[in-house]
């Protein structure tokens, strides 16, 4: 009787060791740093948390997982990792996160990029692909950004003192895309007054969608509003509110009579009431969708076309294969044209080099999973958030030789990435995301930072100001929505094409 019972005990005993072992394995989490108490790995971020992250691979491998107050985050920080999570899993990590910003700035999660996955998002990124960022849509406003880019070479040409060329290249790309997506520049002596109260109203929203927010990583204490951004974007979204309902009453007055507006804004009207699978688009849909749009658009393209100019700048020898190119295709006696594009492989080569090593978002747009599942082994809860370190990946020395090089050579025809594209289908270079929440201006952002660089680099010669010499330029980053650089780059402008190319 009690060798039954001791072997009836010992049985029990290895089924709750073998069950415990078990679970353990099937539920291991991918490694990471120890986390703190209540704040977790909050402390271990720095600040500049792309970088941080990207010096933990080395310790803990490429794909982490770290304790963000109670959430639950993991890193993919490694070609293979990110494309088993947004192309194998796809599905599972096609929604977002809440957070405060976006539940107050694009009307509770009624826009594009944040929100739900599902038949309403399918509904925004049909209308999106379809009506406002087709080959048709950039082609009927082509001559917009023509005439934006030629304002920007005029102004260049004429300066006679030293320029922070990222503010005036982020001016010009405002004003583009302000007059195709509601008809007016918002920079200009001329812009009228509402115009001038939106570009302020998205500067601050910028602003604040920068800032670190306490409340979405310890929901239990959102409420206190700690650092006052939720009033903040609360106040800011009301005047948005107030700015985008009379563009909208403006339009669809205007519209109903004999002259009508022909921008996105105008598209985007036309399609009320029209049924779509995930139903029809409302006001309120229309507003957050301007809002994604120039969120999304602006700070982003510019800052890529500022670090493209830099690297030029401090490889002079890769500017002047480029502007060879140029001279070549285009010749000196017109400005570039957007049809000018697909004929400039090198300049092409120069921008992916460009978007490597400066990705616009160093750290995606946040991904949740819908339910559990495995990765590498690794147990990823339901409900995490998911992180794509872009910036590390496009550094991985197991993905790319010599990888903090400026090499634009290693995409032409022979070198060790030829071929290689930056639309999502090759995850070492991912600038504008991967999966169904790739970005969906993803054609018109490549095109306005590919014709703005072409431009800029054809139409002049490009001296540092003071006595900083190219091998000492800045290129130190400052991490926010989008990749900054710490110092502006200051520059002295020298026409090298024939007056007349820059309208003088």
């Amino acid at each position: 009787m009690t060798t039954l019972f001791l072997t009836i005990l010992l049985a029990t005993f290895l089924f709750i060791v073998l069950f415990l072992f078990s679970f353990r394995r099937n539920n291991r989490l991918p490694p990471g740093p120890n986390p703190w108490p209540i704040v977790g790995n909050l402390p271990h971020m720095g600040l500049k948390p792309h970088q941080t992250l990207a010096a933990m691979v080395t310790t803990y491998g490429p794909i982490l997982h770290l304790r963000l107050g109670f959430v639950d985050v993991v890193v993919a920080a490694s070609k293979s990792v990110a494309e088993q999570f947004l192309k194998t899993h796809d599905a599972n990590f096609s929604s977002r996160p809440p957070s405060t910003g976006a539940k107050h700035m694009t009307y509770n999660y009624q826009d594009l990029v944040f929100a739900p996955y599902g038949p309403r998002w399918r509904m925004l990124r049909k209308i999106s692909s379809v009506h406002l960022f087709s080959a048709k849509a950039l082609e009927d406003f082509k001559h917009v950004r023509q005439e934006e880019v030629g304002t920007l070479t005029r102004e260049l040409a004429r300066v006679t003192k030293p320029v922070n060329l990222g503010q005036l290249v982020n001016m010009c790309v405002v004003n583009a895309l302000g007059r195709e997506m509601i008809g007016r520049r918002l920079f200009s002596a001329g812009a009228d007054h509402k115009a001038e109260e939106f570009r302020g109203m998205v500067t601050e929203m910028m602003s604040l969608a920068g800032v670190f927010n306490i409340g979405d990583f310890i929901p239990s204490i959102d409420w206190l509003d700690l650092q006052g951004v939720g009033g903040k974007m609360k106040r800011l979204h009301k005047r948005f509110d107030v700015f985008l309902s009379s563009i909208l009453e403006e339009h669809e007055t205007t519209n109903g009579q004999e002259q009508k507006h022909t921008d996105m804004l105008s598209t985007l009207i036309s399609l009320k009431g029209t049924s779509f699978d995930g139903g029809s688009l409302t006001d309120t849909e229309i507003k957050a969708l301007l809002l994604n749009m120039f969120t999304a658009g602006t700070d982003t393209s510019a800052s890529t076309v500022d670090w493209a100019i830099a690297e030029l700048i401090r490889h002079p020898e890769v500017m002047v294969r480029a502007q060879e190119e140029l001279d070549s295709v285009v010749g000196r006696n017109r400005p570039v044209n957007e049809s000018d594009l697909a004929q400039l492989p090198y300049l092409q080569a120069v921008i992916k080099e460009n978007f490597r090593l400066h990705p616009p978002t160093p750290l995606s747009l946040p991904h949740i999973a819908s339910e559990s599942c495995e990765i590498n082994g690794y147990h990823i809860p339901k409900g995490a958030t998911l992180l794509t370190n872009i910036w590390a990946i496009a550094r991985d020395p197991d993905e790319w030789s010599d990888p903090l090089s400026f090499q634009p050579e290693r995409f032409l025809p022979g070198g060790e990435k030829a071929g290689v594209d930056v639309k999502g289908g090759d995850f070492e270079l991912i600038p504008f995301g991967a999966g169904r929440r790739i970005c969906v201006g993803l054609n018109l952002g490549l095109r306005m930072i590919q014709f703005l660089t072409a431009t800029l680099v054809h139409g002049f010669e490009w001296k540092l100001a003071g006595e900083v010499t190219p091998e000492k330029l800045n290129m130190e980053e400052t991490y926010g929505i989008t990749l900054q650089r710490a110092v502006p780059l200051v520059v002295h402008p020298k026409p090298r094409l024939a007056p007349s190319v820059y309208g003088l």
